[in-house]
Parts: structure tokens; C-alpha cells; sequence
């Protein structure tokens, strides 16, 4: 069984297991808790962002193609290529990452060349992989 066979096995016996969510048996608020942390909370139209942020991640294609930057840098018929799809498809997919600040592209002759937009893009990649994985 090859190593992607295996993690996908694994990824799947993982999640069958029920887990359940468990909850307090009396209801008290923690005062300083809740205090603390209502003062650290971001605006609602950063909070909003974020979320939209994690809209784009929540499509398999964008995810495939962001992995696939992850490894390197790639024009759009190479990503086409490697992911079974047209160019336009791709184009399209491309068109939402460059517009969420994740993905940037740089001409090189005829052809149009992606990447990840920086680090942080990188890291949120890598730490997913790493937890889906574990």
C-alpha cells in the first residue's frame, strides 16, 4: 500500500470513531475568563474576514491547488494538468486564491506562474496537512 493510500486509510479509521461533545453539569460564568477575552476580541468586520478566509479554504479544488503550490511554484497548464481540469477551471479557482491574498502570480514569458502569496499561507498548509495527518 503506497503512503498516501495508507494516510487516507488511517485519516478515515480516525474519523469513524463517535466522538462526543461534552458539556458542564451546572452552568456558572467565569467573570475574569469571559472579561479577559472580550477585551482581546478582534472587530466583527476582522472576525468577518477571517471567516471568508476559511470560506475559500472549504473548497477540495482550491485546497488541491493551494497543495499543489505548496510544493511549488506552478503555471495554470501544469496545475490543469496534474488535476485532471481545463485551464478555465483552473483560471477560475486561481481568480478567487489571488483575490483572498493567497495565492500571487508573476508573468514569465507566455506563461502566467503561481505561488503561495507568503509564509503565512505556507504554515496554514503545512499545520493542516500536519493535523489531518496525525
Amino acid at each position: 500500500m503506497n503512503e498516501n493510500k495508507l494516510q487516507e486509510s488511517q485519516y478515515k479509521k480516525k474519523h469513524k470513531e463517535k466522538q462526543e461533545v461534552e458539556q458542564c453539569e451546572t452552568y456558572q460564568v467565569h467573570e475574569d475568563i469571559v472579561k479577559a477575552v472580550k477585551e482581546k476580541m478582534p472587530e466583527e468586520d476582522i472576525l468577518c474576514d477571517l471567516a471568508e478566509i476559511f470560506k475559500v479554504f472549504g473548497d477540495s479544488t482550491r485546497i488541491k491547488i493551494l497543495y499543489l503550490l505548496f510544493e511549488s511554484e506552478m503555471c495554470v497548464c501544469d496545475i490543469a494538468h496534474l488535476l485532471g481540469m481545463n485551464q478555465s477551471a483552473i483560471s477560475h479557482q486561481l481568480r478567487i486564491l489571488k483575490q483572498a491574498r493567497l495565492v500571487k502570480s508573476r508573468r514569465e514569458g507566455k506563461s502566467v506562474i503561481y505561488a503561495l502569496s507568503d509564509d503565512h499561507v505556507q504554515t496554514i498548509i503545512g499545520q493542516g496537512m500536519e493535523h489531518v495527518c496525525e
